[in-house]
C-alpha cells in the first residue's frame, strides 16, 4: 500500500508518497508530473519514512545540510535512474549543467555523445524533487531553466542554499551580449 503526507514550506504545501520503508514521491502541491509514481488508490497516513523526510526538509528549509538522505525507492527506466544518481552526487549549494550529466552518462554508457536533452527528460521526470536535487541543474549558460517547481522556486531554492546564483545570471547575461 502507499500513503501520503503533506509539508507546509516555506515554499508552499509539499506532498509526500511512500511505503513503509522507502519514500517513492516528494512534489511541490501543483508542479508538473504531481504524483506521476502513485497508483490511483492510496491512503493519507503517518509514517517513519514521513517522519524522517519531515526532518531531512526542517533541516533543509532552516538552511542547513542535511547529514543523511531518507530511504528512496522508485521505479524507473535504467537511463533516468543513472541522470538521479549523478543528481544526488550535486553538493548543497553547487550547480551542475544538463551537458555535463550528459556527458557524465556518456562516459559511464562508453558512448561519444549523449544528448543533454533527454537529460533534461529525466530530470524533469524526477519524482522526488528536493531530495534528489534536480534544481541543481542549469543550462550551459547557468540560466535557471526547466524546473517542474516553477522557475522562481528553482530560484529560492539555489538562494537557499547560497549557490552562486549571480554568477549564474552574470553568465546568462554575457552570452546574450
Amino acid at each position: 500500500m502507499i500513503y501520503t503526507s503533506h509539508y507546509e514550506s516555506a515554499l508552499g504545501g509539499i506532498t509526500l508518497a511512500g511505503n513503509e520503508m522507502a519514500l517513492i514521491g516528494l512534489w511541490f502541491d501543483g508542479q508538473k508530473h504531481f504524483g506521476a509514481t502513485l497508483p490511483e488508490e492510496y491512503k493519507e497516513k503517518d509514517l517513519p519514512i514521513f517522519e524522517q523526510t519531515v526532518h531531512w526538509m526542517d533541516l533543509y528549509f532552516s538552511g542547513e545540510v542535511p547529514g543523511f538522505l531518507p530511504p528512496i525507492e522508485v521505479q524507473t527506466t535504467p537511463f533516468r535512474r543513472a541522470v538521479w544518481e549523478i543528481l544526488l552526487t550535486i553538493p548543497y549549494g553547487q550547480t551542475m549543467t544538463y551537458g555535463e550529466i550528459a556527458e557524465r552518462i556518456a562516459v559511464k554508457k562508453g558512448i561519444s555523445h549523449m544528448s543533454a536533452q533527454a537529460v533534461g527528460g529525466a530530470v524533469g521526470h524526477n519524482p522526488v524533487s528536493l531530495i534528489i536535487p534536480c534544481h541543481r541543474v542549469v543550462g550551459t549558460d547557468g540560466s535557471l531553466t526547466g524546473y517542474a517547481g516553477g522557475i522562481e522556486k528553482k530560484r529560492q531554492l539555489l538562494t537557499l542554499e547560497r549557490a552562486e546564483l549571480q554568477k549564474q545570471e552574470e553568465r546568462k547575461w554575457v552570452r546574450q551580449v
